[in-house]
């Protein structure tokens, strides 16, 4: 699949058709393109901060962080710009070239935007991708945040439109399809994925990734996330969902977005080192980095590095990386294991 053949006009028969092709032909048919736009052995790294968790109104039944459920999250203010900064410094030391930071808000009050510009002015400063999620924006503010220096912006669609309505209530389909027009209107790259394993049936996985990949222009990273089962949530009692399944859904989205990096996000330390290679193969090519994705935990940098060691593969690089310092910093992440848990996820 070349560049020019990009589809916006998947239907979901053609998708369901992916999802039920003999698994090593999916895998197959997913390497083959991701090879031809991707080194197939680099995965691009990033760290997630929360810069403001709990008490959001939203009821995203997922979600540890609404304050509709009690899960003994703490809430917690904005945090401190220079407290940000600090974590992005730590974060490029580990090895990660972007830094995404977000806020459990339903959308970021005008109060709010100064610190956040000047976040993220501080982080381009020193020299990483930056990225926020920070609930749905207007125009104007994506505006701001494009001229701040935003680089990506974070707004999941989560699931199915026709699905949609068993797990959130206090937002639209449509909502979220506005921000990402903004977003894109700003001229910043879009960063939207979703979640699965919520008990959504296989059209609804299919549907996702339909809505995702016709979208005007398909999003520069999408993240798929498994469910992280957290206990006072409405769907903490739901199954697991089966592997290999999980492992189609990176596939099928492999292949329907040829060009967007395609990350593995929240439940990924639920995947033993096989599967996540088996995601890998499948077109995997972004992770985040570090032992804590929003309020979820994640494996360690040192555990992500010796399995991309066992794999080898080599994180991509910053524009101001030399080979002798990647390798350095590759070499202090298993020495020396960070010990505070304040990296998370963009869910």
């Amino acid at each position: 699949m070349s560049a020019e053949e990009i589809r916006h006009d998947w239907t979901l028969d053609e998708v369901n058709a992916l999802f039920a092709l003999p698994f090593n032909d999916l895998l197959f048919r997913a390497q083959q393109v991701h090879r031809e736009h991707f080194n197939p052995n680099e995965v691009q790294v990033s760290t997630l901060l929360s810069i403001k968790t709990g008490a959001c109104p939203e009821d995203c039944k997922y979600c540890p962080q609404s304050a509709r459920y009690d899960t003994g999250l703490e809430k917690e203010r904005l945090m401190e710009v220079e407290k940000v900064l600090q974590r992005a410094k730590e974060a490029k030391q580990a090895g990660s070239t972007r830094f995404c930071m977000g806020a459990a808000w339903r959308n970021p009050k005008d109060r709010d935007m100064p610190y956040i510009i000047e976040m993220v002015q501080g982080v381009k400063d020193l020299g990483l991708e930056t990225c926020m999620t920070l609930g749905m924006l207007t125009r104007e503010q994506a505006m701001m945040l494009k001229d701040a220096g935003l680089d990506y912006y974070n707004h999941n669609l989560d699931t199915s439109p026709e699905y949609y309505g068993e797990i959130i209530t206090t937002r639209t389909y449509q909502d979220r399809l506005d921000t990402l027009e903004n977003v894109r209107a700003a001229g910043m790259n879009v960063c939207s994925g979703g979640i699965v394993g919520m008990g959504e049936n296989a059209n609804d996985r299919s549907g996702l990734l339909m809505q995702l990949a016709n979208l005007p222009e398909q999003p520069e990273s999408v993240p798929i996330n498994m469910l992280v089962k957290v206990e006072g949530t409405p769907v903490d009692h739901l199954e697991d969902m089966e592997p290999f399944e999980f492992v189609r859904t990176i596939a099928v989205a492999r292949i329907m977005m040829p060009k967007s990096y395609v990350r593995l996000s929240a439940g990924r330390e639920e995947m033993n080192e096989q599967m996540q290679a088996l995601c890998f193969l499948a077109g995997a090519n972004s992770v985040f980095y570090g032992c804590k994705l929003l309020t979820t935990s994640n494996p360690d940098e040192d555990s992500d590095v010796q399995l991309f060691k066992k794999l080898g593969i080599n994180t991509e690089r910053g524009r101001d990386y030399s080979d002798e310092a990647h390798e350095s910093v590759l070499r202090d992440a298993v020495a020396e294991k960070e010990s505070e848990a304040l990296f998370y996820d963009a869910s």
